[in-house]
């Protein structure tokens, strides 16, 4: 189960559809990991360079449009305040090593089904929630640019390119940035150890890691193999994705990143906008690379159009989440991680999932 080269069938192309195919990642990457630019320590240029690179191994390695996206629940924490940068590097030292386990030794269908769906649904809905909140909050902060931002997203949802409204937002947020900041000096990232500072291990940690396992094997594992199938006939196991995800993430992590991970989002999206082989991931690769030069215009991004790309995350991960079909099941998990703490609301979803099937299978 190593992480051998497989031959393309469809071979490497750079024609127009992996040119657009390669913004269906980026929708949900860029806002992400501007917001924890702004909001946290992290170092932006190391980011971007470690995003760029896995863009890049993936696309050669699977021959098709393999997503690479932050490790949502751990970001979207930290975005929200309710773990430090350090406890999410932490989080996400923890996650790699037990996706690269797993992988290994063939868990991660079990744990899967261990889980259930519903919960892994539920978690998302939790993590939609915190980042709505925390939207909110930064746009209440200049009311007037959060209306602007607000009244585009919808023109640009009115003329059919509801996907693209983030993206669109986040580039008009740029040209204002540039305007107040000028255009910066490109510049190299430092090659340097735990850019973003090392991890701080906590019980918040440990938390954090079971609310992200359980996203990572549901969504970044299991969804995106079956679509793998489904979109590229390609047979891929949500076990070898996981041991991508777990070297990914202890690779990257060093060096100034995120935790990463695949999506089935992202897989989508890039489908969806026209990509078909792994060239999409080696043009989007290049641009992750090429924006790490300039990256310190973020700094003066307009804080209130970040809290609107934050509404559209949380939309976007909320709609995915409230497709169960066990909606109860979600809310509570959601509501509860929202309210309490998100790893107390994995135990106590996967415990009510596992009583609710036992009680289903008697009655049946």
């Amino acid at each position: 189960m190593g992480l051998h080269v497989v031959p393309d069938r469809f071979g490497v192309r750079f024609d127009s559809g992996e040119v657009t195919g390669a913004l269906g990642d980026s929708v949900t990457v860029l806002p992400i990991v501007v917001s924890l630019a702004l909001l946290t320590p992290l170092s932006l240029p190391h980011t971007l360079v470690a995003f760029g690179v896995f863009q890049v191994v993936w696309g050669v390695v699977y021959g098709i449009p393999l997503s690479v996206e932050p490790m949502k629940a751990l970001a979207g924490l930290a975005i929200a305040g309710a773990i430090s940068l350090g406890e999410l590097v932490a989080a996400g030292v923890l996650a790699g090593v037990v996706l690269l386990v797993a992988g290994r030794v063939g868990l991660v269908g079990a744990i899967e089904r261990a889980v259930g769906l519903p919960v892994v649904r539920g978690i998302q809905l939790a993590v939609a929630l915190l980042l709505a909140t925390t939207g909110i909050g930064l746009a209440a902060g200049a009311p007037v640019v959060a209306a602007g931002a607000t009244v585009v997203v919808l023109l640009v949802v009115l003329v059919g390119h509801r996907d693209a409204s983030a993206l669109v937002v986040l580039g008009l947020g740029g040209v204002v940035a540039l305007g107040a900041g000028g255009v910066p000096t490109p510049t190299l990232p430092e090659a340097t150890l735990f850019a973003s500072g090392g991890p701080t291990f906590s019980w918040a940690a440990f938390d954090a890691t079971l609310a992200q396992l359980a996203m990572t094997v549901g969504n970044a594992a299991v969804a995106t193999a079956l679509l793998c199938s489904d979109l590229f006939d390609r047979e891929v196991s949500a076990d070898r994705l996981a041991e991508s995800m777990g070297v990914m993430t202890l690779v990257a992590i060093p060096i100034g990143g995120l935790p990463m991970c695949h999506g089935s989002g992202g897989l989508a999206g890039k489908h969806a906008f026209g990509a078909r082989t792994g060239g999409a991931n080696l043009i989007l690769g290049v641009g992750y690379l090429a924006l790490a030069l300039v990256a310190g215009v973020v700094l003066a991004f307009p804080m209130a159009a970040l809290g609107v790309l934050l509404a559209i995350v949380a939309y976007d991960l909320a709609r995915t989440a409230l497709a169960s079909d066990d909606r109860l099941l979600t809310v509570g998990v959601g509501v509860l991680g929202l309210v309490a703490n998100i790893g107390a609301a994995f135990v106590i979803g996967a415990v009510a999932g596992w009583v609710r099937r036992k009680t289903d299978d008697r009655g049946a």
